[in-house]
């Protein structure tokens, strides 16, 4: 826990945070930030939830290990934190919020595998769906089949791209689908370049459900239904959508 040195906050307590700069990766952002506010030198293990208010707010949770560095005391105390110290959750301590609470328990117990970005340059906050009804999966046709991704809007949360894949294709049957992005599978993100290798791609699982039971028929030229024949792939597909063994994606709208 880091106290901290922001005049609206200050002396309350919280975890390691911070904006990742110009330049940075993900990662990289999160060890300077730990370093600058905690005094350790740390590697993430894995993420552990994305929070997001749209493309304009994200939030990535990382679970990171110890590697070097000591605790930061109050005689390094500079615009960054006042100090660091372990908490035990038993012992009385002012928080700036509770809402880390819940994010130290994921760290406690991690429901689904190590998880962490890979280094692959995206333009904008996209998201892209594998969309799974029972065996089958959905599939962008042309001019090659590929998994089908749509921008993230600032005026919705980033999965909502997926309903919009689902409207397109689907259009006169829309509102009688239900559909449900279950978490991350991964994502991709390379910072190197402002404006251009920035953005990032959130590869998700996505079901859908319709009162039939059935696929519904797809009335766009651009998408089809592809059957999974294999059948390993095919149980893990269902495997993933009935436990989501999946790092979650919350929306704080």
């Amino acid at each position: 826990m880091v106290q901290e040195a922001k005049p609206d906050c200050y002396k309350q307590w919280y975890l390691p945070a911070g904006r990742v700069e110009v330049g940075e990766s993900l990662e990289e952002a999160m060890k300077r930030e730990v370093k600058e506010e905690a005094g350790f030198e740390s590697e993430p293990v894995t993420l552990l939830l994305i929070q997001e208010q749209g493309p304009q707010w994200i939030r990535f949770i990382f679970l990171a290990k110890v590697t070097g560095g000591s605790l930061k005391s109050l005689s390094a105390a500079d615009q960054e934190s006042l100090q660091a110290s372990w908490w035990d959750r038993q012992s009385e301590l002012q928080l700036r919020g509770r809402d880390i609470l819940r994010l130290i328990e994921s760290g406690l117990n991690p429901c689904h595998p190590v998880t962490l970005p890979l280094d692959l340059s995206c333009r904008h906050v996209v998201q892209r769906l594998m969309l799974v009804f029972v065996d089958v999966i959905f599939l962008l046709a042309a001019p090659e089949p590929h998994l089908p991704t749509a921008a993230a809007v600032r005026t919705h949360a980033v999965t909502w791209a997926a309903n919009m894949v689902v409207q397109e294709a689907m259009q006169s049957a829309y509102y009688d689908h239900d559909v449900n992005t279950l978490g991350v599978l991964s994502l991709q993100h390379n910072g190197r370049q402002n404006g251009k290798t920035d953005g990032v791609c959130f590869n998700t699982l996505v079901v859908e459900w319709t009162p039939t039971g059935q696929p519904p028929r797809v009335e766009h030229p651009r998408y089809v239904w592809h059957e999974v024949q294999k059948q390993t792939l095919r149980e893990k597909l269902l495997e993933k959508t009935r436990n989501a063994a999946l790092v979650p994606i919350h929306s704080l709208y």
